[in-house]
Protein backbone atom coordinates (compact mmCIF):
# COMPACT_ATOMS: atom_id res chain seq x y z
CA UNK A 1 0.00 0.00 0.00
CA UNK A 2 1.21 3.44 -1.25
CA UNK A 3 2.16 6.00 1.64
CA UNK A 4 1.51 8.68 -0.56
CA UNK A 5 -1.20 9.19 -3.66
CA UNK A 6 -0.97 11.98 -5.30
CA UNK A 7 -3.85 12.80 -7.92
CA UNK A 8 -3.63 15.10 -11.02
CA UNK A 9 -6.19 15.74 -14.03
CA UNK A 10 -3.99 15.37 -16.75
CA UNK A 11 -0.57 14.19 -17.30
CA UNK A 12 2.24 15.81 -16.05
CA UNK A 13 0.15 18.11 -13.56
CA UNK A 14 0.84 17.01 -10.17
CA UNK A 15 5.02 16.39 -11.62
CA UNK A 16 4.88 20.30 -12.33
CA UNK A 17 2.71 21.33 -9.30
CA UNK A 18 5.03 19.26 -6.86
CA UNK A 19 7.46 17.65 -8.38
CA UNK A 20 10.21 18.31 -5.52
CA UNK A 21 7.94 17.48 -2.93
CA UNK A 22 7.25 14.30 -4.60
CA UNK A 23 11.29 13.88 -5.00
CA UNK A 24 11.83 14.68 -1.52
CA UNK A 25 8.84 12.45 -0.16
CA UNK A 26 10.72 9.10 -2.12
CA UNK A 27 14.09 10.16 -1.03
CA UNK A 28 12.98 9.90 2.65
CA UNK A 29 11.85 6.21 1.81
CA UNK A 30 7.98 7.35 1.64
CA UNK A 31 6.15 4.85 -1.25
CA UNK A 32 4.78 7.48 -3.20
CA UNK A 33 1.91 6.65 -6.47
CA UNK A 34 1.17 9.44 -9.05
CA UNK A 35 -2.82 8.89 -10.63
CA UNK A 36 -3.64 10.88 -13.70
CA UNK A 37 -7.24 10.90 -13.89
CA UNK A 38 -7.37 11.84 -18.15
CA UNK A 39 -4.95 10.56 -20.62
CA UNK A 40 -4.16 13.80 -22.10
CA UNK A 41 -5.45 13.39 -25.10
CA UNK A 42 -7.62 15.93 -26.40
CA UNK A 43 -11.33 15.13 -26.84
CA UNK A 44 -12.76 17.18 -29.42
CA UNK A 45 -15.71 14.56 -29.27
CA UNK A 46 -16.76 13.60 -25.79
CA UNK A 47 -14.79 12.59 -22.98
CA UNK A 48 -12.07 9.66 -23.27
Amino acid sequence: MADVVCIGAHPDDVEIGMGATIAEMAASGLDVVIVDLTDGEPTPYGTA
